[in-house]
């Protein structure tokens, strides 16, 4: 986006011109470079959806109607007019972008990449739900364990994020390496997948983080560290509390922790 000092500047050289171009023969050259220039820097300031570049296009110089022994000097005066008229558009806009333009925009953030997350792992149960059912009866996707639940979100993750990494290697920790679920490379976000089962409940679930979270500290494309439990049986008997206590910065890394679906 152009500064807006620099926007009123641009602006302010166009009309300068005007009186120049008045000063040519009807239509001239001078004219014509005149009116493209003005219109490349209104949509370069304003955009080409707006209503400053039809203001702008919608002016007339000429006649809207004349015979033969209409005089040159009416054409002229007309031609004139629209270059006065062009004048206080253009002198509009300035006094747009110096009383306004300083104002905050009315335009929603960038979605942070847990934020994106947290929308995906919302849905991720009413996902499971609707696959069961297809046409004719057709294979699906029964989310049994925790590699069908990898395999589905895998899917939806490219929905919201561009490059996304399956199954890298991390560091040695402990006397081993293993590999994360997901690397969101843009964000810098490692992504988590556990599901619960039997033996596999809160206790089991904050021991096997603390171990990730260990383990990630020292990967150079690690940030953020975002798990995703998925407790269909709800065996998770206070799972907002679960997420309350893991859900903070350890170890440098800022951990976000999503227990869904929520309401069982």
């Amino acid at each position: 986006m152009i500064p807006k000092s620099e926007a009123v500047e641009r602006l302010k050289r166009q009309i300068a011109r005007i009186a120049d171009v008045g000063q040519q023969p009807q239509f001239s050259s001078e004219f014509k470079k005149w009116h493209r220039d003005t219109e490349v820097v209104i949509e370069k300031i304003f955009g080409g959806e707006t209503r400053h570049l039809k203001d702008f296009r919608d002016i007339s110089y000429t006649l809207g109607a004349f015979s033969s022994s209409t005089p040159d000097s009416e054409f002229q005066k007309r031609f004139l007019k629209g270059l006065e008229d062009a004048r206080l558009i253009l002198t509009s806009m300035v006094e747009e972008l110096e009383q306004y333009s300083d104002e905050p925009p009315l335009t929603t953030p960038p979605r942070s990449a847990s934020t994106q997350l947290e929308r995906l792992f919302d849905r991720f149960h009413l996902v499971v739900r609707q696959i069961r059912s297809r046409h004719d009866n057709r294979p699906t996707l029964d989310v049994e364990d925790e590699y069908d639940v990898q395999d589905l979100l895998r899917c939806l993750l490219f929905l919201e994020f561009e490059d996304v990494r399956v199954e890298e290697w991390t560091p040695s920790y402990a006397g081993g390496s293993s590999r994360m679920d997901f690397l969101l490379k843009r964000e810098a976000t490692v992504v988590e997948v556990k599901k619960t089962r039997p033996k596999l409940g809160a206790r089991e679930v904050g021991d096997q983080l603390l171990i990730d979270i260990g383990r990630y500290h020292s990967h150079p494309d690690c940030s953020s560290l975002v798990c995703f439990v998925y407790d269909p049986e709800g065996r998770i008997a206070n799972p907002r509390g679960l997420e309350a206590d893991l859900t903070k910065q350890t170890n440098g890394i800022d951990v976000h922790v999503f227990i869904r679906p929520t309401g069982l």
